[in-house]
């Protein structure tokens, strides 16, 4: 079965080109800032370009030019190198839209000099990756890459995550294409990290779409519908209807694999009603292809027709390869060889002006095919060789055995046996290496579920075995040794009760101490709030009696950030070191705002710690911060300094706390309560039964730095911590 699906999913959510699905409201109000500001400077080219950005959105390509003609013409006056830099950007992108992937190249490539020249890193990034999504168009999904990856580096650096999240999505995209499933799993979860810790819910659920798509790719259609659906309700809830039509659609080709074609075509039927052109194209081009496997030539045919007709009025001449020649082999099956021809020649020109490398390979074959049953052999050979040559440079398996397929009928047709022969060998070897890439996830899944009902079915054996043993005995122990047996079943039952009781006030001494390490874990969690929210709340009264708005507007922001971080963390037994540290951060940051002078603070993390990777149990660190900026400095006015440090040293996390304080012995003394050794012990126990959960050391250590010749505390803590 040959699906086109695939086409469908790798539209949505992918270029991150700094373009919005604008609101016509939106384009209307930038029309008439542009009527009114007639004067010819920076700011008019600003207005152009952000008029041609939201057109662009609206997929208003004539439109989109005209403005970034004048924006183009007004910024060369000016030497406005910024605003020709980004017109280009956008003219570069139209062009590519409208499968021109030259001058698509030429014009973005021109931006991002011009980009390099004022050092413009937002741009420059913004370039690269629309590079890096020209060359995923073109099949060069290793140079899309190294391009996506070049973008990230500048992203990074000016602390864009949102920006990060999505390309490193894209990145996971290309891994997919290329069948290199681990990668792509790893770069979607990474992107899933960052739009979790940015709170962006809609990348999020594109992440789940993609994960679904690997899974359906290997055959665990279970998991695949299970990440669909969690990717739809988010969808839903926040009204992406790009992302509901794009799993709606692999929804439908779950079902068309499964040749379920009803339902395949129920959740097809669905994304017709989408006002997208490109939707509904592709969206009839699957339907095209349902009718087509349900042998009714006639539906498939004029759904195929109706897709060609969109991409034709679209321009889309780099999509409409793929129902051109799916319209082809409908001919073919219908041995209209003529008609098909006509389908696979025009499949291949569109495929060589837009260098679409995939769609030529089937257009070769296509073709080859024609050629074949009008016994023009030598045609049919030199287009199977075209198909061939792209195949193994794109090492795309199927089409290179579907390549053999017809060297071996060309080669036997024209009395070359042992070529015949030798292409046959090779189809069998490529086509059981397909078969083993496409149903290895299902193979493991079936022997699973074999091996499961043998253990059933063998127990069930052993069961009826054994009661068919005992009622033997007790034919025979009625007749002789009936006193032994109830004696030997006292003895058992006497045993069980015991087994019993003993393992019930066993599971209930564990279950108390649970609960215990539990309390103590959320007193621990719950330390901070009373003085440090009681403070907190006393510094913004002030700030609001004194009228310092803005202050104040900026404190409750930070305060109410941190708070809302340490209500999630609390639910979670561990959280992503990232998510930790960012609420260390705010922690001392608003504790700094109370403070006059404020206290120096720096908060290092060692390089080799993946701070998205790692997870930890929340709140170990805070507490010790808290006692430190509570009473290590009683008289210090100047030069208050406390340092956190986080280190991999053998396989373990260390975090160091450091304060040039009075040191621990002082503090110690002037506790009543001695609130700080409490804690410490707490924090002791609860590491002691973390290190037997995460099966990874856990310790703390508390010394003054007397002993090294240097004022203050230093504690150190040694981390359990898991890696995903």
């Amino acid at each position: 079965m040959k699906i086109t699906c695939k086409y469908f999913f790798l539209l949505f959510f992918f270029f991150l080109d700094g373009v919005t699905f604008s609101q016509n409201s939106k384009i209307d109000s930038l029309k008439i800032k542009l009527q009114k500001y007639s004067k010819k400077d920076t700011t008019r080219v600003n207005l152009l370009n952000d008029l041609s950005n939201k057109l662009y959105g609206k997929r208003s390509f004539d439109k989109t030019i005209k403005y970034l003609k004048e924006s183009e013409k007004i910024s060369d006056s000016l030497g406005y190198t910024k605003g020709k830099a980004k017109s280009l950007r956008l003219k570069g992108l139209v062009y590519r839209d409208k499968s021109n992937f030259e001058k698509s190249f030429q014009f973005i490539n021109e931006a991002l000099q011009l980009n390099k020249t004022i050092n413009s890193k937002s741009e420059i990034a913004r370039c690269y990756n629309g590079i890096g999504v020209l060359f995923y168009y073109k099949g060069d999904k290793n140079k899309a890459i190294n391009y996506y990856k070049k973008s990230i580096y500048f992203f990074e650096e000016i602390g864009n995550k949102k920006a990060v999240a999505i390309i490193t999505n894209n990145i996971g995209r290309a891994y997919s294409e290329l069948g290199n499933y681990p990668d792509a799993t790893i770069y979607y979860k990474k992107s899933m990290s960052i739009h979790k810790e940015v709170n962006n819910q809609i990348g999020i659920a594109y992440c789940y779409n993609n994960l679904g798509l690997i899974f359906m790719n290997q055959g665990n259609y279970i998991k695949a519908l299970e990440h669909y659906n969690k990717s739809y309700k988010t969808a839903k809830k926040n009204r992406d209807d790009w992302l509901v039509n794009a799993t709606l659609g692999n929804i439908g080709a779950i079902y068309h694999y499964q040749e379920d074609y009803e339902k395949a075509l129920f959740y097809y039927e669905k994304i017709l009603k989408t006002t997208d052109k490109k939707v509904k194209a592709f969206t009839l081009n699957n339907i095209g292809l349902v009718h087509k496997e349900k042998k009714n030539f006639q539906r498939a045919i004029e759904n195929l027709k109706k897709s060609i007709k969109i991409h034709q009025e679209m321009n889309n001449k780099f999509n409409l390869t793929s129902p051109l020649n799916n319209i082809g082999d409908v001919y073919l099956d219908l041995k209209e060889y003529s008609i098909a021809y006509q389908y696979f020649k025009q499949a291949k020109k569109n495929g060589l002006e837009v260098k679409n490398q995939r769609s030529l390979c089937n257009s070769y074959l296509g073709l080859a095919k024609v050629y074949l049953n009008q016994k023009e052999h030598y045609k049919a050979l030199n287009s199977v060789v075209k198909s061939k040559e792209i195949s193994d440079k794109l090492e795309l398996l199927n089409y290179q055995r579907d390549a053999y397929n017809l060297f071996t009928k060309i080669y036997k047709a024209t009395g070359k046996y042992k070529k015949a022969l030798e292409s046959h060998e090779q189809f069998k070897i490529l086509n059981d290496s397909l078969f083993n890439k496409e149903n290895i996830e299902k193979v493991a899944q079936l022997e699973y579920e074999y091996k499961y009902k043998q253990a059933i079915d063998s127990a069930n054996i052993r069961e009826l075995q054994l009661t068919k043993t005992v009622k033997t005995t007790n034919e025979n122990l009625e007749k002789s040794q009936r006193n032994l047996l109830l004696g030997v079943i006292a003895f058992l039952i006497t045993t069980l009760i015991l087994v019993g009781v003993i393992f019930f006030l066993k599971l209930r001494n564990e279950k108390s101490k649970t609960q215990n390490i539990v309390i103590e874990q959320k007193l621990l969690r719950s330390q901070m709030t009373p003085h440090f929210i009681f403070n907190s709340l006393s510094v913004l009264q002030g700030m609001i009696l004194n009228k310092e708005e803005e202050n104040a507007i900026s404190y409750l922001s930070k305060f109410s950030k941190l708070l809302r971080t340490i209500l999630e963390n609390s639910r979670h037994k561990i959280v992503v070191l990232s998510e930790e540290l960012s609420a260390i951060d705010s922690y001392m940051a608003l504790q700094n705002l109370d403070v006059s002078p404020p206290f120096e603070y720096k908060l290092t993390v060692d390089s080799k710690i993946d701070t998205i990777n790692f997870k930890i149990p929340p709140m170990l660190i805070q507490p010790f911060i808290e006692n430190v900026i509570e009473h290590a400095f009683p008289n210090k006015i100047e030069n208050k300094q406390i340092k956190v440090t986080l280190m991999i040293k053998e396989e373990k996390l260390i975090c160091t706390i450091e304060d040039n304080g009075i040191g621990i012995d002082e503090i110690n003394q002037k506790l009543e309560n001695n609130k700080n050794s409490l804690a410490t012990t707490i924090t002791s126990e609860r590491l002691a039964m973390l290190s037997k959960e995460f099966k990874n050391e856990g310790a703390i250590e508390v010394q003054n730095r007397k002993i090294f010749g240097e004022e203050g505390t230093l504690v150190t803590l040694m981390i359990p911590y898991k890696i995903e």
